[in-house]
């Protein structure tokens, strides 16, 4: 391992980084198609208005699960015990997930097919179910991972997990399933002012003035329940930042406000939050002054800080234990070997990069207004 020019734990914290940027890709890139998909029925009110608003979405929203494929191999390869757990644990709520994005491609296929208006309205509410459910969903699972998830291991790592899909549904993981849901709209109706125009524009910029306004009340509500009213896990023993894999090595304390820690002991990671608000706050204004891509932008800076709040306060944990606080999975105790991080940093330096210049120049060819007049002159059109 000596031959190694990264240590474990400088790798530990880069794939810890690289995690969250992944995710925060696919809330980003991602949140753009569920954002329109959940405004679909709402925004436009005419079959040409909603054709408009697939043909928006349509051309680059397969390639925008890129980020959430990545960012599931990521756990899997870099974080092993975390995939175990959570996509056992969770099985059924992602389940859940996965089922309604499997409804968008069969949407965008099927719903011209036939002209029956009752046919394309059906195909229209599962389109918007398609980018609601997993927006909300999303954000209870990160709820959920704050709370702590109800799970044990035992001395040979077996995993017991004791808790059920409807007990994920608590008061505190809906209101982060709202916050969630709330950014992604303010996303979606980013994108539909900025390309679309008249009617269907107007009625978009209404509900993502409402949507950013409601998150940045939801956000703040869920910053004051974090630090006053739930108990955060906090590691009393000392950690070997190099050690090999054995989450059962630590001792773990519940405090409450132990969420906060981070913030103490590092204020420049305040930037996080402060980066959600100020987002928000620029997309609600730019939505009303009807910007285009700064609207865009300042969405997209509000999700990247309100995800990058969830996981800085979460630090080092990556999955915390309601049941066993020692079970609970952390950057130092969960990741794989010094060696396979390495690789597959070197993997992801070449890889990454292509991804990031392909899905420019994707979306550098696909720019412009979608109109009623551009569906006409295109053939392929949904």
């Amino acid at each position: 391992m000596t031959s190694i020019p990264l240590d474990y734990e400088i790798l530990r914290l880069i794939w810890w980084a690289l995690l969250g940027i992944l995710l925060i890709g696919f809330a980003i890139m991602g949140g753009r198609d569920l954002g329109v998909g959940a405004l679909l029925p709402f925004a436009a009110r005419s079959d040409q208005e909603r054709r408009q608003l697939l043909n928006l979405i349509g051309p680059t929203w397969e390639g925008n699960q890129v980020w959430l494929v990545l960012g599931g191999g990521a756990i899997f390869a870099a974080f092993p015990p975390l995939y175990a757990v959570s996509f056992s644990g969770f099985y059924l709520a992602m389940i859940v997930i996965l089922l309604a994005l499997i409804l968008r491609p069969v949407g965008f296929k099927f719903r011209g097919k036939i002209k029956d208006p009752r046919w394309r309205a059906a195909w229209d509410w599962a389109l918007f179910i398609g980018g609601f459910v997993p927006s909300l969903i999303f954000g209870v699972a990160v709820g959920n991972v704050l709370l702590g998830a109800p799970f044990a291991l035992d001395d040979t790592m077996r995993i017991f997990y004791s808790g059920n899909f409807f007990m994920l549904l608590t008061p505190f993981a809906l209101l982060c399933g709202l916050v969630s849901l709330g950014m992604i709209v303010t996303q979606g109706a980013a994108v539909i002012t900025g390309r679309t125009n008249g009617l269907l524009a107007d009625r978009a910029r209404f509900y993502g003035t409402l949507s950013a306004l409601a998150t940045i009340v939801l956000f703040a509500i869920a910053g004051l329940w974090v630090a006053f009213g739930l108990d955060g896990h906090v590691i009393t023993s000392v950690v070997n930042t190099s050690a090999p894999i054995n989450p059962l090595s630590k001792s773990v304390e519940l405090v409450r406000g132990g969420w906060l820690a981070n913030y103490s002991a590092h204020p420049w990671t305040i930037a996080a939050p402060v980066l959600g608000f100020l987002g928000m706050a620029g997309a609600f204004v730019g939505l009303q002054r009807r910007l285009g891509v700064p609207t865009l932008l300042a969405s997209s800076v509000g999700i990247f800080g309100i995800i990058a709040t969830a996981g800085v306060s979460l630090f080092p944990f990556l999955l915390p234990s309601s049941t066993s606080l020692s079970s609970g999975l952390t950057l130092w105790d969960a990741s794989s070997s010094h060696l396979t991080l390495f690789i597959m940093l070197l993997v992801t330096v070449v890889f990454l990069p292509i991804i990031l210049l392909y899905t420019a120049w994707v979306f550098r060819v696909m720019r412009g207004p979608v109109t009623a007049e551009s569906l006409e002159k295109n053939p392929n059109a949904y």
